[in-house]
This record gives C-alpha cells, structure tokens and sequence, in this order.
C-alpha cells in the first residue's frame, strides 16, 4: 500500500474534522452566546476543550462508522474510495458553511461514504445505514423537538412563582453548564466518526486490525482538530441558530442545551448511533421556543434547515462520487 496515499487520506481526514469544527462548533454554543450567557470568545475556548475531552469517551460510534456502513474496500482503490468520501463531506460543509445552512456534518460524510462506495464498486450495508443512519435521522429531531418542548414547560411550571429577573440570572449561569455538556457531546459524537474513518484507512493498508483498539495518536488528533475547528468558530451559522429561527432566553437556551446533550450521550452510549448534534439541537431549540407560542418560532427559517437535512446525505454523495470519478482517472 503507497504510504504517501495513506498520509494524504488521514490528512483529509482530519481537515474533515477541522471543518466540522468550525461548522457545528455553533451547536453547543450559538445559544448560550445569543442569550449573552457566555462571551462568544469564551464560549468557544470552553467548547473546544469539551469536544477535546468528548473525543475520549468512547469508541461505540467510531466502530459504527467504520465497520456499520459500507465493506471496507481494499488496495488502493479503496483508499480512493475514502479520499473522495472525504472530499464530498468537505465540498458540502464549506457550501452550507458559506451560505449559514446549519446542515449535517455527520449525514455529510456519511452521504461521501456511501456515494463513494456505489462509485467504486463497494458493498453497502443498507441495513446499517437504515438503522444507524436514516431512522435516527428522522427520529433524533422528533424526540428533539418534544424533550425540549416538555424540558421548558417542566422549567416554566417549577419556576412559575419565581422572581423572572433572579430566575434568569440563574439560568444564564446555569446554561455555562448546559452548554458544556452540549460541547462535550459533540466531541463524543463527531471526534468518533473522523476516527472511524481513520481507522478504516489504516485497515486498507494493513496497519492496524479492527479488532486492535483505536490507537491513542488517532484519538488525540481527531480531537485536537476538531477543537481547533471549534474554536475557530462559526459565525454565518451561529447567528441561524442563536437568532434566526428564534429569541432565546436563558431558560430556553438552558433547556434547549441540556435536550441535546442528554440525547447525544445517550444515542453514543446505549445505541453507538452516530447521530447529528445539528438536528438535535436545532429541534430542542424549535420545541423549546414553542413554548412561548408557536408562532414566535420563525417557521420559515426552520422550514429551509429542514429542507437542507434532506438534500445534504445525497447531495454529498454526488459530490463524493463525481470526485471518485476523477481521482480513478488520474491516479488508478
């Protein structure tokens, strides 16, 4: 196996992983930042030192990604095949990036993975993209949407005779917590799946085994990538989600966050479902703001995120094949 092909995929790996940083560094702190919980600068430190601690965690996502999706291709087209999986991720993070679309960064890759394969002539496992993949895809939003709309009016009922000024101070404090139990469920979540990708590289070229651990450089520098990405930051979309689709206030903001951490921990560590921090927190925050009314959510704005989650996993996958195509013209 070309060692200079091997280094270049790992590589892009990792970019990977900066970019996702940068791209959904805005879900563990866009709320916190928009209800002036916390400094956007100091929000971003202490995010990126969560998603730094998150990354060591656990491996269950990580062995999903790199065993549950596709057969892992051999010689050096199935390195091309992870080359341009990587690159259609990549191309739709700084699309969405650009435009302020809080889309997918994990259903980016897996979108790569699969087009890639189909392209290269590799297996994939529909059943595990159906049950690790697309159902959690639809589900983890819906449970979103109704824990962080049953998370606030449990909030509004406990605190329903307390001082609304004192209240929301105490939230705002409260939400330092929230926030880094946001962030350090995004480095649980997203670290793992670029170290899924990494390992299933060194399985290529018969580095490592799959039954051989996740070497501890493959976790440290999955992890520092993704927190330099972090705090490198987002801001197109930190201000969809902080501001666009509704007002937070600190109550809000606090049961938004702690919704999408409780269900990022829970779908890593019960299910190893690679699930996207971006659905569940944009859906905690739509069910937390209904509950002021329906109508101060802007529906519109969420109706196009929405539509971007759809595109993004076959979007990719174009992307992700058109660049296989072009790496088998040049190199295989």
């Amino acid at each position: 196996m070309d060692t200079f092909a091997l280094v270049v995929t790992i590589g892009v790996a990792l970019f990977f992983t900066y970019t996702n940083g940068f791209h959904d560094s805005a879900n563990a702190i866009a709320t916190s930042v928009s209800t002036r919980a916390l400094t956007p600068r100091a929000a971003l430190a202490m995010a990126a030192v969560m998603n730094l601690a998150g990354a060591f965690l656990g491996s269950g996502v990580a062995k999903t990604v790199s065993e549950g999706l596709i057969e892992t291709p051999e010689g050096s087209t199935g390195m091309g095949i992870l080359f341009a999986a990587l690159v259609g991720a990549i191309v739709w993070n700084l699309i969405t990036w650009y435009f302020g679309l809080p889309s997918s960064s994990s259903h980016a890759l897996f979108g790569g993975m699969v087009g890639a394969a189909l392209a290269g002539g590799t297996t994939v496992y529909w059943d595990g993209v159906l049950e690790k993949i697309v159902i959690p895809m639809f589900v983890s939003p819906v449970v979103g949407l109704i824990a962080g709309y049953l998370v606030m009016t449990a909030i509004l009922w406990m605190f329903r005779r307390a001082n609304p000024h004192k209240a929301k101070r105490g939230f705002r404090i409260a939400q330092t917590v929230s926030a880094a139990g946001m962030a350090l469920g995004h480095g649980l979540q997203d670290a793992q799946k670029t170290m899924g990708i990494v390992v299933m590289a060194l399985v290529i070229a018969d580095v490592e085994d799959y039954g051989d651990p996740i070497p501890v450089w493959v976790k440290v520098a999955c992890a520092l990538m993704l927190s330099a990405g972090t705090y490198a930051g987002g801001w197109r979309i930190m201000r969809t989600l902080g501001r666009k689709i509704i007002e937070l206030d600190p109550p809000q903001g606090f049961a938004a966050e702690t919704t999408g951490a409780s269900i990022m921990f829970g779908s890593a560590f019960l299910f190893h479902a690679p699930i996207s921090t971006t659905h569940v927190i944009t859906s905690a925050i739509m069910g937390a703001g209904a509950t002021k009314r329906v109508n101060a959510v802007r529906w519109g704005v969420a109706k196009n995120i929405v539509l971007g989650w759809f595109i993004t996993m076959p979007a990719a996958a174009l992307v992700a094949a058109a660049s296989f195509g072009l790496v088998h013209l040049a190199f295989l």
